[in-house]
């Protein structure tokens, strides 16, 4: 049987009551897959944690974080953000750091107390990316600075095993305000 228009073909759906029920499963079914898809791809994703280059921060397994989307592509991230992203050597693979440097910031290259103590400028485009653990992290020290384009989101909420924000993890420098501070003379 051929149908002139795609209104024949739907009122003979709807004129059989099997066909009537599988395509609506169906249509709800895409529906629900491609709804789905756009949630975990442009909003919100839950991803597992293991490795040990972000303890104390976060586990080294066991522990689930949210990401979110907003921050695809490095929007609006901040230094001290973790966020994940794709592994610019590990074909495939996703990695969890915390943002210490963004484009045009000053880094220390090497592992403090280790190496020369050479400062290198972030370019343009990039971020620099350090795991909380330094010793066991391979990081931007290792591959570079990180290209925005792979990050895929931020990390904004613990989801198992103790669910909670995540909060920026960097702490202001200690400002000794001395100058401004009246000493009590005892004598």
């Amino acid at each position: 049987m051929i149908w002139r228009s795609f209104a024949q073909l739907r009122e003979y759906i709807r004129a059989s009551p099997k066909l009537s029920y599988w395509t609506k499963v169906a249509e709800y079914t895409v529906g629900g897959s491609l709804l789905g898809h756009v949630f975990v791809n442009y909003a919100y994703s839950i991803s597992p944690i293991w490795g040990y280059s972000m303890i104390p921060t976060l586990a080294a397994s066991g522990d689930s974080v949210v990401i979110s989307k907003h921050f695809r592509r490095g929007r609006d991230v901040e230094v001290g953000d973790i966020v994940s992203f794709l592994h610019p050597v590990k074909d495939g693979e996703y990695a969890m750091k915390r943002v210490l440097g963004m484009p045009g910031d000053f880094v220390l290259r090497d592992t403090p107390g280790k190496g020369e103590g050479t400062m290198v400028q972030v370019p343009e485009g990039h971020c620099w990316v350090v795991g909380d653990n330094l010793f066991h992290s391979r990081d931007s020290r290792m591959f570079g600075p990180l290209p925005l384009a792979l990050i895929r989101g931020k990390a904004v909420a613990r989801a198992w095993p103790k669910p909670g924000w995540i909060q920026n993890g960097l702490k202001a420098p200690y400002e000794d305000n001395d100058e401004d501070e009246e000493v009590e003379d005892n004598d």
